[in-house]
């Protein structure tokens, strides 16, 4: 939903909108009273948004002159909900921003520049390249609360049981593994994702990407990603390998197949560990292994860098914002990362909230060591719009309804709308 949506996609956003403090209840302080913050958290309400909720308490307790008003959005939800209700000048004062969304909205004026502020007072301590990700035209529009990339995780006594030693290298091993596997197990070896956040590896591995963001050129049609997702479609048919899913519960399907060890490896993120440790196949934590994204062709290997910041809304009065920015310093300081990673099994963004607790996580420690092999996105705003394109076209390749010329093709044609001065 972006401006000029339906009339009935409105009225719902700012529904939800009149509960932010860019809404009605910003005029509903009382002078003499608590400043009331709202925050829209994008986290898993199961398993993730608990943690934050109580750290907004505790954060209550300790300033006694603020209330905040915690709003979980469900995150498929949230990019348009807050685009729509910023437009309308009714935005929540703190957004839990997926790192793609921050240079877009900043780029739109919604999020206010956090350098030199309150929240950004440990800039030193955080990991440079999230900093820059939270960046647009030279200032910083987030601070960094949760970093992730993806990772090929897998059942270690699955690959035992195989007589495979090691996780594979590449997607010509995986392929191999994944036969091995099924013979000595019955189990699949892999099933992968159509959905293209899934599939960006894919790209890495040949070397390029949807576009060329310094070329301004699109390159999700060149020799190199057809190539790519030429692997990708390979790997939804063969021994071992399952068939792709295309059904709206695809996501869930594949997860529960793993966690209960009917299928032996999967890629996936760390936002999933502690749902990875409820599975029947991980009662044993240390039977999870987490290795890099294999490589492609060109030997490279790696996957999106992905994660969330905290930004305040631009369009709040001063003593909202204030207010905002004393919470987000609270939120991303190395107390609460650690406290969030210990709860959530999420990476942080700061070393020094890198705990000897938190390390002695095996699922935090294997996913911070495939890390370094993540790959930043590009500065450009319409980055993560690029794979709604995808998301469209990669199920209907993956099952068989389109061609992979004819797919991509689509998505070269939809790209060159959302970057109109981008060359083919």
């Amino acid at each position: 939903m972006r401006r000029g949506i339906a009339a009935t996609a409105l009225v719902a956003s700012l529904a939800l909108a009149a509960t932010a403090c860019g809404g009605s209840d910003s005029g509903s302080d009382k002078s003499d009273g608590p400043t009331t913050i709202t925050w829209w958290d994008t986290s898993n309400a199961t398993n993730e948004a608990p943690t934050y909720k109580a750290l907004a308490q505790q954060f209550e307790k300790a300033n006694p002159d603020i209330k905040v008003k915690y709003v979980n959005v469900p995150f498929d939800q949230a990019q348009n909900k807050f685009d729509t209700a910023a437009g309308a000048s009714g935005a929540p004062d703190i957004l839990r921003s997926e790192v793609g969304w921050t240079p877009a909205f900043a780029k739109k004026g919604y999020f206010l520049p956090l350098d030199g502020t309150e929240a950004l007072a440990d800039q030193a301590k955080f990991q440079p390249s999230l900093i820059e990700q939270a960046k647009f035209d030279g200032k910083t529009y987030g601070v960094p609360l949760v970093t992730d990339t993806l990772a090929l995780v897998y059942n270690k006594a699955l690959y035992k049981k195989a007589g495979i030693a090691e996780a594979p290298k590449t997607w010509d091993d995986l392929k191999k593994d994944a036969a091995t596997i099924k013979q000595k197990t019955g189990v699949d070896g892999y099933w992968g994702s159509t959905q293209a956040y899934y599939a960006q590896s894919f790209l890495y591995g040949e070397g390029t990407d949807t576009v060329d963001a310094s070329a301004k050129k699109i390159t999700v049609n060149s020799a190199a990603a057809q190539k790519a997702y030429g692997t990708w479609q390979g790997l939804f048919s063969g021994k071992g390998l399952h068939k792709a899913d295309t059904t709206a519960d695809a996501y869930a399907h594949i997860q529960d197949a793993f966690v209960n060890g009917k299928v032996a490896s999967i890629v996936q993120g760390p936002w999933e560990i502690t749902n990875f440790y409820k599975g029947s196949a991980f009662t044993e934590k240390t039977n999870l292994g987490i290795a890099t994204v294999p490589a492609g062709s060109t030997g490279k290997a790696g996957a999106p860098t992905g994660g969330h910041n905290l930004s305040v809304y631009a369009g709040s009065d001063k003593a909202h914002q204030a207010a905002s920015l004393k919470f987000v310093k609270f939120m991303t300081s190395a107390a609460s990362q650690s406290t969030i990673a210990l709860k959530n099994s999420t990476l942080p963004t700061r070393d020094d909230a890198y705990t000897s607790e938190v390390k002695a996580d095996p699922g935090i420690a294997g996913y911070q060591t495939v890390l370094a092999a993540a790959q930043p996105r590009p500065a450009l705003p319409e980055y993560s719009s690029l794979w709604g394109p995808l998301d469209t076209e990669l199920p209907k390749i993956a099952g068989g309804k389109e061609s992979l010329d004819k797919g991509l093709s689509n998505v070269e044609l939809a790209i060159a709308k959302l970057v109109p001065d981008f060359s083919k």
